[in-house]
């Protein structure tokens, strides 16, 4: 059923789109964490750290803290939660064999084609999995929110993919175009800012499947 969905709404619907941060839940449809925001900071620890550390420290050292920090997330995610998120463990070894080769041969060029690896290695996941497995990741990510035709899916998983590959070009031509202090800071802070704007347009273009959210009676007493 479609819904009218004021602007107000539209804004809360992608606002929580970004929150359920994509680039772990892209491919973990079971997965429905309750605090979500301690989850999407949880998945941005390993960032942010690298943030710091080539604030102060450069790149070498920022990398050896990435693969540190990953490799905690998915220690502490097992200990946790008895299992780790399929995507954490591509992440992980993305980010180890990359930054690996990085502090090896100390050549920065391997660390800069980590972003653009992980967003290429998702596009083609849900290029393949909905082409040949008839599996739609975006679909059962978003069901809860968003009640759409399977036409409609199909052509949203396909932006996606089409998102993800044009952002994993974009970060190869500031990471080898700019210096690296513009790389980092891009890789943080640019990168979540065309992540919010691009679900923002992708929220107004589906705001008429939009599923209206059940309001807590509990709130109103």
């Amino acid at each position: 059923m479609r819904h009218n969905i004021n602007h107000s709404k539209i804004t809360s619907y992608a606002k929580a789109l970004l929150i359920i941060d994509f680039f772990e839940r892209s491919t973990s449809p079971e997965s429905d964490h309750p605090q979500t925001m301690n989850k999407f900071l949880f998945d941005l620890f390993p960032v942010i750290l690298f943030f710091i550390a080539f604030k102060f420290f450069g790149i070498f050292t920022a990398t050896a803290v990435a693969i540190i920090a990953t490799i905690a997330q998915i220690i502490y995610s097992k200990i946790r939660h008895g299992k780790v998120e399929k995507m954490l463990i591509v992440s992980g070894v993305i980010i180890s064999v990359l930054g690996g080769v990085t502090l090896i041969l100390h050549d920065k060029t391997y660390i800069m084609w980590k972003p653009t690896v992980l967003y290429w290695v998702l596009a083609l996941v849900l290029l393949t999995s909905n082409l040949f497995f008839k599996k739609n990741y975006i679909q059962q990510m978003m069901a809860k929110m968003i009640d759409a035709p399977a036409a409609i899916w199909t052509r949203l998983n396909f932006v996606w993919v089409v998102f993800l590959v044009l952002l994993g070009i974009l970060n190869l031509y500031v990471a080898f175009n700019y210096d690296e202090n513009t790389w980092v800071n891009f890789k943080l802070f640019g990168v979540t800012i065309i992540m919010f704007i691009f679900i923002i347009g992708q929220t107004l273009a589906l705001k008429n499947y939009l599923i209206e959210p059940v309001e807590d009676k509990g709130e109103n007493k």
